[in-house]
């Protein structure tokens, strides 16, 4: 470890981080370098075991990784961030353009759904669902109400894959076209519903739904089949259901890579 390095990476760190995403973890800088982010510093405090990582898992970009992280002090590593990741490494990313998500977002025509969550309130939540989406191909999340989908707790649980997909916070009425699949308890059971892939999958919340505003904008309202007395799935899970639905007609998706 060189400590020039150390202390360029350090102050690279304090410049960048104010407006900065910030990656936690190898999984996150894995999947964020994967899919065009532009990484700005990397750090751990063990950059032979993060290359170990790399090797085991994400050979593809362990080149990248051997010339990007440097190798820190442990205790500088837990003065840079409130809590170190098990695997010892951050990263910190310059956040995805808001005009070119917005652009992908509108633009027609569509072959994957995006998925729209309103309102939600959980982090964790939103951020499996942007796993979900980089995953599945869709097109990207859209999210109503005043929680940011770019909040650091959310791309934690999204492990870095906001930079997959499209990722936003757009007002009720500047939601992107394109039909209007709301899932509710009363709909059409889904899998009776061939979804198209230019559909926006709306959920609510588990507590209140969908908006009345929306779901009165409905085309269909589509259903999951759930056992009786049980009141809900948990978000990211039906979000799951529904993409599993409207994949399982698909040929692009391929076995994940880890």
């Amino acid at each position: 470890m060189s400590d020039d390095d150390a202390t360029r990476a350090v102050r690279q760190w304090s410049e960048a981080a104010p407006d900065a995403v910030l990656l936690d973890g190898f999984h996150a800088l894995k999947h964020a370098l994967r899919f065009g982010a532009d990484v700005r510093v990397a750090v751990t405090s063990s950059k032979e075991a993060t290359l170990a990582l790399a090797l085991s898992l994400a050979d593809d970009v362990t080149n990248r990784i051997r010339d990007l992280v440097v190798e820190v002090p442990g205790q500088t590593l837990r003065e840079l961030v409130p809590r170190v990741h098990p695997t010892q490494v951050v990263a910190l990313a310059t956040r995805r353009s808001r005009q070119a998500n917005v652009a992908g977002l509108v633009t027609l025509p569509r072959t994957a759904p995006i998925v729209v969550l309103d309102n939600p309130r959980n982090l964790g939540n939103v951020g499996a669902v942007v796993r979900l989406a980089a995953g599945f191909g869709a097109t990207g999340v859209v999210t109503t109400g005043d929680m940011d989908p770019w909040h650091p707790n959310v791309v934690r649980a999204g492990a870095g894959l906001h930079f997959a997909t499209a990722v936003e916070r757009l007002a009720f009425d500047d939601l992107p076209p394109g039909p209007r699949y709301v899932l509710d308890p009363e709909g059409e059971d889904i899998r009776s519903v061939d979804i198209p892939g230019d559909a926006l999958l709306v959920f609510g919340s588990e507590r209140h739904g969908v908006s009345p505003g929306l779901r009165g904008q409905a085309t269909r309202l589509l259903a999951l089949p759930m056992r009786p007395q049980v009141s809900s799935y948990n978000l990211a899970t039906s979000v799951a259901m529904a993409l599993f639905h409207w994949g399982g007609s698909q040929d692009e998706l391929s076995r994940p890579v880890m």
